[in-house]
């Protein structure tokens, strides 16, 4: 297969079934920055010295796969053929990382102020892709509100809750590192 096709020369993409959109379509925009998003934590996933956090961090990076792929494929391509035609988001995804966020504050200590992002290189880029992840959530927000029939819902409340993950996980890096969060003081 050819990486190239020249279909997207003239501005439109092709969505999962073969409706054509221009590329800046808000659709576009909310799956193409999860895989912004995807490309970040790749980076934090190479910068983390820690083996069981990179695991996760690889895991994640699968798991925005389902989200980008739901997020491409409008709900009515699933009524259209009687049944998924991409796996989708479910409320489970999300619990799943509510257990993960669960799992790994039991090893920090509680947060008594603001922490900038930073530390270690691997935890500075689980900050950046936070950042990233939430810009993706406000475009996900976007997309519910042009097309709120057509866009799974539960997708909006699995980047939320990623953005939390990774919040936990650049401080599990930096705790496993051996060093503190940095502490947000107010300029003088």
């Amino acid at each position: 297969m050819k990486i190239y096709t020249r279909a997207g020369d003239t501005g439109e993409t092709g969505l999962y079934g073969g409706e054509r959109v221009h590329k800046d379509d808000v659709r576009v925009e909310s799956y193409g920055t999860v895989d912004e998003a995807n490309a970040a934590l790749g980076v934090a996933g190479a910068a983390l010295q820690d083996v069981e956090l990179r695991e996760i961090v690889t895991r994640l990076q699968s798991e925005l796969f389902v989200v980008g792929a739901d997020l491409a494929t409008p709900l009515k391509r699933d009524e259209q053929a009687g049944k998924s035609i991409v796996p989708r988001v479910t409320p489970e995804h999300s619990g799943a990382l509510e257990g993960l966020i669960d799992r790994l504050e039991a090893e920090l200590s509680p947060l008594t102020n603001f922490i900038l992002p930073g530390g270690t290189p691997g935890a500075a880029y689980l900050h950046l892709a936070r950042g990233v992840l939430r810009r993706a959530e406000r475009r996900t927000v976007s997309l519910l509100h042009e097309h709120p029939d057509d866009t799974n819902p539960e997708v909006l409340k699995y980047l939320n809750r990623l953005a939390d993950v990774l919040f936990v996980l650049a401080r599990a890096a930096n705790a496993r590192a051996g060093l503190p969060d940095v502490p947000w003081t107010r300029p003088e």
